[in-house]
């Protein structure tokens, strides 16, 4: 059973809250690289400290729900039902994931995201990081070594799903042509490990 927060739980997520919506309402008032950390702080009137206590860096703020995001994609490797086939429950799990960020009132915030090297850059560092916790779920899912080459193939493919259907006309589309692809490979890749073991 699922332990509720207690109230100092409670209070520090919703500071956490407080300042990352302060922030991106900053960020696409003023632009991104205009406003300062402690322009954020004194927004959302916290000190620069309690910012930092919550966030490693400024862009943080603008993927406040990274750790969310990496927990959903690793919980839809270990909390699927019983027999349940890997790939449908990651392809599942990303259709959701996708539905999330395609919402029209993401639009504003990926727009400030492509204008800026150092979120692009962050983005991208985040993804690896996403894609590599991934693959040690799926590889602890599977009991083999998290630095098993096919986990870690089929995670960044995964996650790169993710980001491809984001950019697509049709995402929820996209999401399924890509799982076709992802679907075949793992196939393959679990005949590859079948003939290993048999010889």
């Amino acid at each position: 059973m699922t332990v509720p927060p207690g109230r100092r739980e409670r209070k520090k997520a919703a500071t956490r809250q407080k300042i990352a919506d302060t922030a991106l309402r900053l960020f696409l008032e003023r632009g991104y690289d205009a406003v300062g950390i402690r322009d954020v702080a004194a927004e959302a009137d916290v000190a620069v400290t309690t910012v930092f206590s919550h966030f490693a860096s400024k862009e943080a703020l603008v993927f406040e729900q990274d750790e969310d995001f990496e927990q959903r994609l690793t919980q839809a490797v270990a909390d699927r039902a019983p027999h349940e086939p890997l790939i449908p429950a990651l392809r599942r799990e990303i259709h959701t994931l996708v539905r999330h960020c395609t919402a029209d009132s993401a639009a504003p915030i990926w727009r400030m995201v492509e204008t800026s090297t150092a979120l692009r850059q962050y983005e991208e560092s985040m993804r690896l990081r996403h894609a590599e916790s991934l693959a040690t779920a799926i590889a602890a899912d599977l009991d083999l070594p998290p630095t098993t080459t096919t986990c870690r193939a089929i995670a960044r493919f995964v996650v790169d799903a993710y980001a491809l259907a984001r950019e697509a006309a049709d995402p929820q589309a996209t999401v399924n042509e890509i799982f076709l692809m992802i679907e075949a490979a793992w196939e393959a890749a679990e005949d590859i490990t079948l003939q290993t073991t048999a010889e």
